[in-house]
């Protein structure tokens, strides 16, 4: 199954909701496109106004600089993958096929994609968030944006995702921390696998499933849950 939604955004993102104009719509677009190719720090207003045939002016009437455009798109992508995990987990009543289809999702290997306005390409997304994603909050003025909620989309989706675990282990007390380094690694083996495969053990078959199995392993191995005092681990009667 297919269908559409508008994703709402936090509107102090932007001086002007680039998703209201076709301009607008292409800065974005177009954005994403080469911030995954550059990386934030060569990517420039300038350098996306000459690709768009505008005026760098007309960018800033839409984004006050660079970063706010990177954390609209940070934040899209991560509320479109709630929407998914929401919309594919609704009919499942089991917790554990619940993490098979949030697994999947976060893999990009989920049958029947939930797409959004504007026409991102995902795989470019997905690329963006490996490369950038932590660019957004490392920064000297985290707490500022933090406290203008950029980071909702983010949070929303690991608590999710943390209260899928709890459903499997109430008693573990580190589902959020389980669900973040889950949402990195994700991504980071899948970088890893394609670029840097001497640091996976799937570098060679380049089979996204082995990732799929690997995180597996390492949600339901976290979630047996033996608790860890003063150094000393103690064994679950």
């Amino acid at each position: 199954m297919t269908f559409q939604l508008q994703i709402q955004m936090n509107e102090k993102l932007f001086l002007r909701d680039p998703a209201g104009s076709e301009l607008g719509k292409r800065i974005i677009g177009q954005g994403a496109i080469m911030l995954e190719k550059m990386g934030l720090e060569d990517f420039t207003f300038k350098k996306l106004a000459a690709e768009l045939g505008t005026n760098e002016s007309s960018i800033y009437r839409y984004f006050e600089n660079k970063h706010r455009l990177l954390l609209y798109l940070v934040g899209w992508y991560w509320r479109w993958m709630e929407y998914q995990i929401m919309v594919n987990t609704a009919s499942k009543n089991d917790a554990r096929s619940k993490i098979d289809v949030i697994l999947r999702i976060l893999l990009h290997q989920q049958e029947g994609d939930v797409l959004g306005e504007p026409g991102f390409d995902k795989k470019v997304l997905r690329n963006l968030i490996t490369k950038e994603n932590a660019k957004s909050y490392l920064t000297n003025h985290v707490t500022q944006d933090n406290q203008q909620l950029f980071f909702k989309p983010y949070k929303d989706v690991c608590a999710r995702i943390a209260a899928v675990f709890s459903e499997i282990n109430p008693k573990f007390p580190y589902c959020r921390s389980l669900t973040s380094t889950i949402l990195e690694m994700a991504h980071h083996q899948h970088f890893f696998m394609h670029n840097l495969p001497s640091l996976t053990d799937f570098g060679q078959t380049k089979d996204e499933k082995e990732i799929f199995n690997f995180l597996k392993n390492l949600i339901y191995g976290s979630l047996q849950f033996k608790p860890v005092s003063n150094g000393v681990l103690h064994a679950q009667n």
